[in-house]
């Protein structure tokens, strides 16, 4: 295992559920030589997250979060979703990007971010984009595959929670536009990757606690929540996006007077995940 990934896993008896955060971590290898100011790619990791959701292993549940940032090489995008006009060789497996990486340049090897310039002056080793997928984005597919597989194995059903950030207000690059956002975005691809009590569990709890929540708009949820849900054999995946504008200073990236507060709603969410997960 990746020393990388980490995996907290339940204090007690363990539930059939995992949460995981794929964007939150913020070691920058060495070798990323990037070009674009550090603190402006920090702005784009999921800051905290790992750590709001910090209380789930005392409800039964295991939280699997990477250390390496998004940018970097993003775990939440399938492994051929490359644009290797990006690289100074051939690369030697196939190729399918999609419309983030073709138009925004933010696949699987970030190239641009927003509208606010380009992360490297140079072109990418095949060597080195293999050593990242080799080193960072499979080690924690395993490790949260693993998890769940582990979970389904022993129960015969699990759900998975990808957890996420976004920022308070879209832009004119993002899919809602300049806009401000709702406090939590629900994804479930259309209903398609867990079951509706999932779903309804998730945004019923979020509303009670003083929420506005949005379903499937602009996330729906993308490759980890595509990959995990199969509901139809048990296997229930849902995204949450939480707006950072309710718990940190997106500018400096600092925690807010609100980080609190948030954190003990979380766990009213988890605890209201973890009610459910035992009756699926």
């Amino acid at each position: 295992m990746s020393n990388l990934v980490v995996i907290n896993r339940p204090l007690g008896d363990a539930l059939p559920l995992v949460f995981d955060s794929p964007h939150s971590g913020s070691i920058y290898p060495e070798d990323f030589n990037h070009v674009m100011d550090r603190m402006t790619l920090r702005r784009s990791e999921d800051a905290h997250i790992e750590e709001l959701f910090s209380h789930v292993p005392d409800h039964g549940a295991t939280l699997v979060h990477a250390l390496f940032p998004r940018c970097y090489i993003d775990p939440n995008r399938n492994e051929d979703d490359l644009d290797v006009t990006m690289f100074d060789g051939v690369w030697p497996h196939p190729v399918n990007p999609t419309h983030k990486t073709k138009a925004r340049g933010i696949g699987l090897i970030w190239k641009n971010v927003k509208a606010l310039g380009a992360v490297y002056d140079r072109k990418l080793t095949v060597a080195e984009v293999e050593k990242r997928l080799n080193t960072c984005w499979r080690p924690y597919h395993a490790a949260l595959q693993g998890e769940l597989d582990r979970a389904y194995a022993a129960h015969g059903k699990v759900v998975h929670v990808d957890c996420h950030s976004m920022a308070s207000h879209g832009d004119h690059t993002t899919e809602d536009g300049a806009v401000r956002r709702p406090d939590f975005v629900i994804g479930d691809r259309d209903g398609t990757t867990c079951d509706p009590r999932l779903t309804t569990c998730v945004i019923e709890t979020l509303q009670a606690c003083g929420y506005s929540v949005s379903l499937n708009d602009p996330y729906k949820g993308f490759e980890l929540v595509r990959r995990s849900g199969d509901p139809a054999n048990n296997r229930h995946s849902i995204q949450i996006e939480v707006n950072r504008g309710l718990y940190m200073c997106e500018k400096t990236i600092s925690k807010t007077d609100g980080y609190l507060a948030l954190q003990e709603n979380l766990k009213v969410l988890t605890k209201a995940i973890a009610e459910l997960t035992s009756e699926l």
